[in-house]
């Protein structure tokens, strides 16, 4: 059964005691007993959708049930060196959830396992588990791999980076790797990319029809002049960023008549003087804006192109950091400084941005630049973050209340905005008014219902009330508030037994 499926064949008195399993003042010996029984509702929310003490991850760890130790292997808040002791699990099922990225859950964003289970998962997993493993491996063991103690990582190392990558030493090494799997491995990716740079072996390799290895060739390999004439008509934006195509064929796609072409095309570092000149002043939009971001503009360059930002997109947060690779600070602070709001952008997903720039980009006026410093910089402050949250509707808008800095008191006030998202603020104010959070559980959004439901400030009696209802029962059962024998009583109420 998938989780949806578990979930929707449990009764009331198991969506009760699932709540019980999620309710952060549920003590050690509750949660034992609540592992121990026989709902698979409540394994799974126990195990995968909150954080456990380490009492409760031993015996999680130890459950006979594969199932159970699975909910627990795709866990986004347990911590990873919890997750990893399930590194050497029996049973294929678990090592399966372990090998991929754990969902992510509310404000809780996954974090990669440790560097040593990594390894271990690579050298005694089955191959069918790997494929998954891209966002598990940190930066740190990415740039290592292919110099990496063991075998099998340096094997996975060349398939995960590109041969033109690798500097001329780590090249050598690979090729005359002690290994064999290892010297086959890189063999087989200098010679995959000599055949891509090889203009004839391009040409027999590709596909008369349309499919990936068809793409492929036409945007990384190195095209000759044949290839190129033939592409030009029908497949112009996919060789639109090709790095073999000459000056001349570069001047004609920067004259195409479709738009998205010409983007492309915008994007190239090496556009000449005349095509960046002429894209400045291109009748679309979406070019203009393409190009205004050409490192090699000036900022006065970029100043006299009518180019529009657009304000209602997501903004994502940036790609894990590597501490490794610190940006270049002058870089980054030319970055910050830009009048183009794409480039504060830029600057504003580092974070490591120094407070100065930190204070200067929170009073941006660019909304995408504000929203990017929420999200990725640990000391965004808290006015910053609720200003960002009330301005910005995008999908993963909530995230920003799961900063650290995330102001909480004073936000019972936001209990009657019309944007129910908004309403939900409240519900984060530990100094909400009884009445209000009582009021909030009957709100017409079902968020904000089931938010109230469990507001540790909601009176006894409505919570008691709310625990026999057909809706909010299992949310009341979250409730922090709820009394500890009343936690008791429902798991008695279904027969469950003592670990």
């Amino acid at each position: 059964m998938t989780p949806e499926q578990i979930w929707e064949a449990a009764g009331p008195a198991e969506r009760r005691l699932a709540g019980v399993a999620l309710n952060p003042a549920a003590p050690v010996d509750v949660l034992l007993r609540l592992l121990a029984g026989e709902s698979a509702a409540v394994r799974m929310a126990l195990c995968r959708d909150r954080a456990l003490p380490d009492p409760v991850v031993d015996a999680v760890v130890a459950h006979p049930d594969r199932r159970t130790r699975g909910f627990f292997a795709e866990n986004p808040y347990a911590d990873p060196e919890q997750r990893a002791r399930l590194v050497d699990d029996p049973e294929y099922h678990v090592r399966g959830r372990l090998a991929r990225e754990p969902r992510a859950g509310g404000t809780c964003m996954p974090r990669p396992l440790p560097d040593r289970t990594v390894v271990r998962i690579i050298e005694t997993y089955e191959s069918d588990h790997l494929w998954e493993l891209n966002r598990l491996v940190s930066p740190g063991l990415q740039r290592a791999m292919t110099t990496h103690p063991s075998a099998k990582v340096r094997c996975m190392g060349i398939g995960r980076l590109s041969w033109k990558s690798l500097t001329p030493d780590v090249q050598d090494a690979l090729l005359a790797d002690p290994d064999p799997e290892v010297r086959k491995s890189a063999d087989a990716s200098r010679r995959g990319y000599e055949r891509l740079r090889d203009p004839d072996a391009v040409r027999r390799d590709l596909p008369a029809r349309p499919c990936h290895a068809h793409t492929h060739l036409l945007m990384y390999g190195a095209l000759a002049p044949d290839v190129l004439a033939a592409a030009l008509p029908r497949h112009a934006w996919l060789i639109a960023r090709n790095d073999s195509v000459p000056p001349e064929t570069v001047a004609l796609l920067a004259a195409h008549p479709d738009p998205k072409v010409r983007t492309r095309v915008a994007t190239r570092p090496d556009l000449g003087p005349a095509e960046r000149r002429a894209l400045a002043v291109d009748p679309g939009p979406e070019v203009r804006l393409a190009l205004s971001v050409h490192p090699a503009l000036t900022e006065a360059e970029r100043a006299a192109i009518d180019y529009e930002v657009e304000q209602g997109e997501p903004f994502l947060h940036s790609p894990p950091y590597d501490p490794e690779l610190l940006p270049d600070p002058e870089q980054i602070r030319a970055l910050a400084l830009s009048a183009h709001p794409l480039l504060r952008r830029r600057a504003a997903r580092e974070p490591h941005l120094p407070a100065d720039l930190v204070a200067l980009l929170a009073d941006d006026s660019d909304l995408g630049v504000r929203v990017l410093l929420g999200q990725n910089h640990p000391d965004a402050p808290a006015a910053l973050l609720l200003h960002c949250f009330l301005e910005y509707t995008g999908c993963d808008r909530w995230h920003l209340t799961g900063h650290g800095n995330f102001p909480r008191a004073g936000l019972a006030r936001f209990a009657g905005d019309e944007d129910p998202a908004v309403r939900r603020l409240a519900l984060l104010d530990p100094g909400l008014p009884g009445d209000v959070a009582d009021r909030l559980t009957r709100d017409p959004d079902p968020q904000v219902r089931a938010d109230a439901a469990h507001h540790p400030r909601l009176p006894q009696d409505r919570i008691a009330s709310l625990l026999d209802g057909p809706e909010l029962a299992h949310g009341a059962a979250a409730n922090p508030a709820l009394p500890v024998a009343t936690m008791d009583a429902l798991i008695a109420a279904v027969g469950q037994r003592a670990p």
